[in-house]
């Protein structure tokens, strides 16, 4: 699988996709086992994922985003979120006026908060936009693929990070992954202090449980559980949709 689109215009002509997918990563610390470019690796590999199996447009990574948080550790490198939503909205009109009218959006940072704003504003009045993985869709990765630890406990650089790159990009992992461990449960005040106020190795998780069978579970799950936003893509908005 190619995480990085080798088609051609002549391939597209042919594929005719009406749908296009974007993957947004960040260009973050992810502690000493893990590149810089962790969160991109993982949005790639799911957008690749996708497109195969759904036959859709795949489009290059956005590789820098909002990784505000994590500027504490060297090679940390984020934009603005009023940067990160142009980014995205350019590449949407865009694609309107090539003729594909919708567009998910896969992330594979939590901090790109700003992503669920942009695709709330885009499905006012019409079905164009839509970001994967849900919460939910993690979750049911992580019980398919048997992961020991929760998506709260295990936050950054641990037991799923370290699982889908050793699935997919297993020469990125350094050795250092079996004693990373770290646990901060308590992250009340992380948008305030950042993450280095809980944890000085820039892990928050469990690495060491790691392992590329659970990756490609995950990678399995996260695939299928795509074909629910494809076909709530699909439908067209009709009469009152009712008061939140």
């Amino acid at each position: 699988m190619e995480l990085i689109t080798t088609a051609t215009s002549v391939d597209e002509r042919h594929r005719a996709a009406a749908v296009a997918v974007l993957p947004v990563g960040s260009f973050e610390q992810h502690g000493e086992h893990l590149p810089l470019t962790t969160d991109t690796v993982v949005a790639c590999a799911i957008a690749a994922a996708i497109a195969e199996r759904y036959q859709l447009l795949l489009l290059p990574p956005v590789t820098i985003a909002c990784s505000h948080e994590h500027a504490a550790w060297p090679g940390t490198v984020s934009i603005s979120a009023t940067t990160l939503s142009a980014v995205v909205r350019d590449i949407a009109a865009s694609l309107e006026r090539s003729g594909i009218h919708q567009l998910a959006i896969v992330n594979g940072h939590g901090g790109n908060y700003v992503l669920s704003n942009i695709v709330q504003e885009a499905n006012v009045g019409a079905r164009r936009m839509t970001l994967y993985p849900t919460r939910t869709e993690w979750d049911a990765a992580r019980s398919a693929a048997k992961l020991t630890s929760s998506g709260h406990d295990d936050m950054h650089a641990g037991e799923l990070e370290v699982s889908m790159l050793l699935h997919v990009a297993p020469h990125l992992v350094r050795d250092g992954f079996v004693s990373g461990d770290h646990a901060a449960p308590d992250r009340t005040h992380l948008l305030l202090h950042g993450m280095a106020a809980y944890t000085a190795s820039g892990v928050i998780g469990y690495p060491s449980a790691g392992s590329a069978a659970k990756g490609a579970a995950l990678m399995e799950s996260l695939t299928e559980s795509f074909a629910g936003h494809l076909a709530e893509l699909g439908k067209v908005v009709t009469g009152d949709a009712g008061a939140d």
